[in-house]
Formats: structure tokens, sequence, C-alpha cells
């Protein structure tokens, strides 16, 4: 039975962050299939670790120092999934070599910390990262602890850019209409201004890295 459509998702884990996806997937001849992907995902902070501070019998919520933004990344592609080898039987693997490219949107959320600027150890206020408060962002005993979620919704600024992929994917599922696939890839986006994540470290305008990701779905 010949299927014409597919959709999926999944989750990627990569050697700089993670991200969860969906494609949808239109057949167009016997072994290309064009897909329409969609990703979003973050950046965490490296290679710093997140660290809290002590009051009495409780910790303030973690946070990473030196952190200025938080990077997220969404990205919409196309691409096509060439297949390389069928399935032999029913309990055999399809192979493919998928390959895409699109838009990336770069979204950075302002990184608050909580700042107890008089040093008397008591709560503090909620603060971003500043050129003129740089000393006082940067001074571990002035900091209380990291705001978590809670912050930096109503900021979000934008950097638009470009992306692609180029991997491998293996596809074990138990029938032609149903996708279990792992996909193993390497990934590279360029922004069009470098990125600020952590204030002491050198800012990236290109990100290269290297991802295995998990996906289920169905044919139809």
């Amino acid at each position: 039975f010949i299927f014409d459509h597919e959709f999926s998702g999944g989750v990627r884990l990569s050697t700089d962050g993670w991200s969860g996806f969906l494609e949808y997937g239109r057949r167009k001849n016997d072994v290309i299939t064009t897909i329409y992907p969609f990703d979003i995902g973050a950046l965490p902070s490296r290679p710093a670790p997140k660290t809290s501070y002590q009051i009495g019998y409780f910790s303030t919520a973690p946070y990473v120092f030196g952190k200025q933004n938080i990077f997220y990344q969404a990205k919409l592609s196309i691409g096509q999934r060439h297949i390389i080898g069928g399935k032999s039987n029913k309990n055999g693997v399809e192979v493919s070599a998928v390959y895409q490219g699109g838009i990336s949107a770069g979204i950075l959320r302002p990184y608050y910390l909580e700042i107890d600027a008089s040093g008397s150890g008591e709560e503090g206020v909620y603060e971003k990262y500043s050129s003129s408060d740089h000393d006082t962002f940067l001074n571990p005993g002035l900091i209380v602890g990291g705001a978590g979620l809670k912050k930096g919704w109503n900021e979000l600024s934008v950097v638009p850019g470009l992306q692609a992929r180029l991997g491998m994917r293996f596809d074990w599922g138990a029938s032609n209409s149903m996708i279990s696939a792992l996909e193993v890839s390497i990934n590279g986006e360029f922004y069009t201004k470098k990125i600020p994540i952590m204030i002491l470290s050198k800012n990236q305008q290109f990100f290269f890295n290297a991802s295995v990701g998990l996906m289920f779905g169905k044919r139809w």
C-alpha cells in the first residue's frame, strides 16, 4: 500500500542544547518525500554550572552566574527524506538521508536575578543585567537567587537567522504506516548578529552542533 502523507513528532538532544519538533511529509516519488519540519528548543548556558544561596536551612532558587539572556530557537524548514535502503521485511529497518534548511528565529529572554544590593542578607529585588549594574550583577555576595520562569516574558526580542540540517534516519516501525525512528544529524545556524548569552564569554553568531533525535508518527 502506498502512503502519500506522514506526520511525526519527537525530541532532539544535541551537543549544545535540546529541542522538540513536529514534521509533516508529502511523498514525491518512490524514494523521496518532501518534509516540512518545525523545531523549538533552547540553548543552555555552558560551561557555567547552576548555584544557589544558602539562608539558614533553606536554599534560594538556583541560578547561573554571569548569565545575561536565555536563548530559545524556533526553526521552520523545508527539505527531503531520501530512502537509501527500504525494509526487506516487517522487522527490517528503513534507512534514509535527510536534508533540510530554512529560517530560524533566535528568541532572547532577559535573565533575572534576585539581588540584595544592600548586602543585608534579606530578600532582594529582581534585576536583569545592564552595563550600569555590571559589578552588582557579577558580585556573588549580592545574589540571593534566580527568578526561574517568572520574569522576562514581556521583554522577548527576536534575532532572525538561517539554518540547515543534514542527517541519517533509521525507521524500525512495525508496519509501513507507523513511524518509529532514530535520527542522527548535524546542524548549523547563522544569525544576523551575535547572541549575548553569557556576560563574560565570547558571543557567537554561528552555532554548529551534532544531535540525536527520537521520533514517532503515522503515514496515511
